[in-house]
C-alpha cells in the first residue's frame, strides 16, 4: 500500500507539470494529445515486450471492456483539458479538471460500497473550499465561457475514467496503462482525423517538450498512476488527486507567471491540508495505538 501511495503521488506531480510542458508546444490541443498518447502507448508496449509482461486481458473480457472505456474517457478528457489550458490558463483548467473527484466521491458509496468517513468528508470539504478560493478570482476576470465548458467536460470524463478503471482490477501494472493509453490514442486519432486529418506541422523546437510529455509525463506517469489507483480506495484517489492541481497552480505561478492572490494561496493550503487530513487521519487506529 505504501508503494502504491508513493507511485500515485509521483504521478500526480508529473501530471501537474503537463500544462507547463504543453505551453512550450505550438500545436492545437488535440494534436498535442494525439502525439502524447501515441508516444506514451508505444513506450509502454515496448516495455511490456521487454519485461515479458503476461497478458491478462484474454481471460478477463469484462475487465478489458471497462479498461477500454476508461482509456476512451482519458483521451476525451485530455482533449478538453488541453483546450482549457489554452483558453483559461493552466491553473484554472487544472482545478476545473479536478472537480472530477467530487463526482467520484459522491458515487463511491453507491458504486464501490465505500463508506464516507468523517475525516474524508471534512478533508473533502476543506479541499472544495480551497478550490473555490483558488479559482474564484479567475471566474471574476471573465475567462472564456467555452474554456470553462471544456474544463467542466474534462472533469466529467475524469470521473468516468477513474470509475471505469476501478472496475477493471484484474488487469494491472504495465498492461493496464498500455491498454488505457492505446484506447486514448485511438479515440484521439479518430477525433483528429475527422476534424482535420493527420497532416501535422511540427517545429524542430517542439520535439523536445513533445518527447518529454509523451515519454516521461505520459508513459512513466500513466504507469505509476494506473498501477497504483487499483490498489487504493477510490476516495483516497479522489481526495489526494487534488495534489495535482495544487502542484499545477504553484508551477504555473512560478514558471508561467500566472497570478495567485493571497486568498488563492489560502485556498492552496486548504487543498493540501484537506487531502492530507482526509487520507492520514484515522481516529480508530489512533485510539487502538493508545
Amino acid at each position: 500500500m505504501h508503494a502504491a501511495h508513493g507511485k500515485y503521488f509521483f504521478s500526480l506531480l508529473l501530471f501537474g507539470s503537463n500544462g507547463i510542458v504543453a505551453s512550450a508546444i505550438l500545436l492545437s490541443s488535440q494534436e498535442i494529445v494525439l502525439l502524447r498518447t501515441l508516444l506514451g502507448s508505444l513506450c509502454l508496449l515496448v516495455l511490456c515486450g521487454v519485461t515479458r509482461t503476461r497478458a491478462a486481458f484474454w481471460t478477463h473480457k469484462k475487465n478489458l471492456f471497462f479498461l477500454i472505456l476508461s482509456g476512451a474517457a482519458l483521451g476525451g478528457g485530455w482533449i478538453f483539458l488541453y483546450e482549457a489550458y489554452q483558453l483559461i490558463g493552466v491553473s484554472l483548467a487544472s482545478l476545473a479538471y479536478y472537480c472530477g473527484p467530487v463526482i467520484v466521491m459522491l458515487l463511491s458509496p453507491l458504486l464501490f460500497q465505500e463508506a464516507l468517513t468523517r475525516p474524508k468528508v471534512l478533508g473533502f470539504l476543506a479541499v472544495l473550499v480551497g478550490v473555490v478560493l483558488v479559482s474564484g478570482q479567475a471566474f471574476q476576470q471573465g475567462k472564456s465561457l467555452f474554456g470553462l465548458f471544456c474544463g467542466a467536460m474534462s472533469a466529467l470524463l475524469y470521473a468516468a475514467m477513474v470509475i471505469s478503471n476501478k472496475k477493471a482490477q484484474a488487469i494491472t501494472g504495465l498492461e493496464n496503462a498500455a491498454i488505457q493509453l492505446l484506447a486514448a490514442f485511438f479515440v484521439t486519432a479518430l477525433f483528429v482525423g475527422l476534424r482535420q486529418g493527420f497532416a501535422l506541422s511540427i517545429r524542430p523546437g517542439d520535439w523536445g517538450p513533445i518527447l518529454f510529455l509523451g515519454l516521461v509525463n505520459t508513459a512513466l506517469g500513466c504507469y505509476c498512476y494506473f498501477s497504483s489507483i487499483g490498489r487504493l480506495p477510490v476516495q483516497t484517489v479522489a481526495i489526494c488527486g487534488y495534489l495535482e492541481p495544487l502542484s499545477a497552480v504553484l508551477m504555473s505561478v512560478a514558471l508561467l507567471h500566472e497570478s495567485l492572490l493571497p486568498i488563492q494561496l489560502l485556498g492552496a493550503v486548504l487543498i493540501l491540508g484537506g487531502a492530507i487530513f482526509g487520507e492520514c487521519f484515522h481516529p480508530k487506529r489512533h485510539n487502538l495505538a493508545q
